[in-house]
């Protein structure tokens, strides 16, 4: 019997194919940089134009990036669920909009979005159009030098948590693709789904770190694997 409500976390290793860097991949963007420095409220408060001037590069990365095959598979994957009556949430640990591109909706960004901008003066969260800067003022309060990009930094709390643990309890399956398996809360999804006798899934170049916490398992290129799979769910029963 198909599940009715797939639930989807997706890490680096999807967007990786379309050749954005992971942050363990030796020689990337990264490896560049202290952590510290550039991905920590920490770095932000004591060196804003530095962390700026990393979010800019790495949106100068994103802008020509294009989603993949693994991508459009999980898109198409989604309306034909949906046009049947069930669900696929795609919950997503990368900060690109490739889901988007591939023609996914509702996307849950967790760690949020390279696209867009947060006051850190009053919160508004709004697109960020060109190149951020100290200059810039928030539509919402007026105040400038604020905008930080809308990414969640290291020691801060993902985005949308009850969420995802609402639609997470709700789900059939629980398929984890192109994900390490050692960051959390988003490692704790698959125990998660465990304790609530939920099947689960792994698509993944090599076994992940919680591999033994699956039930089934792909290995391979996620350009390859995530539409092999999607052909087979869509396969008449």
């Amino acid at each position: 019997m198909k599940p009715k409500q797939i639930f989807i976390l997706t890490g680096a290793g999807i967007s990786a194919e379309s050749g954005l860097s992971t942050f363990r991949d030796k020689g990337g963007l990264w490896t560049q940089y202290k952590v510290e420095d550039v991905a920590s409220l920490a770095g932000y408060e004591r060196n804003p134009a530095k962390v700026l001037e990393f979010y800019n590069l790495r949106r100068s990365i994103h802008k020509d990036v294009q989603a993949n095959a693994g991508h459009h598979a999980l898109g198409r994957l989604q309306r034909v669920w949906a046009a049947n009556g069930g669900e696929v949430v795609i919950c997503t640990q990368n900060i690109d909009h490739l889901h988007e591109q591939g023609g996914a909706v509702g996307v849950i960004h967790m760690h949020g979005e390279l696209g867009k901008v947060r006051c850190h003066d009053c919160g508004d969260v709004s697109l960020a159009d060109g190149e951020l800067s100290l200059h810039l003022g928030c539509g919402a309060c007026g105040r400038t030098g604020g905008l930080r990009p809308h990414v969640v930094w290291f020691g801060e709390t993902p985005l949308d948590m009850d969420v995802i643990f609402e639609k997470l309890s709700g789900a059939d399956l629980f398929v984890s693709i192109g994900t390490s398996g050692n960051v959390y809360p988003a490692a704790g999804f698959v125990a998660a789904a465990r304790s609530a006798d939920i099947p689960t899934m792994e698509i993944n170049l090599e076994p992940s770190e919680n591999a033994h916490l699956f039930d089934d398992a792909r290995y391979g290129k996620a350009s390859e694997a995530v539409p092999a799979w999607v052909e087979e769910l869509l396969a008449p029963d």
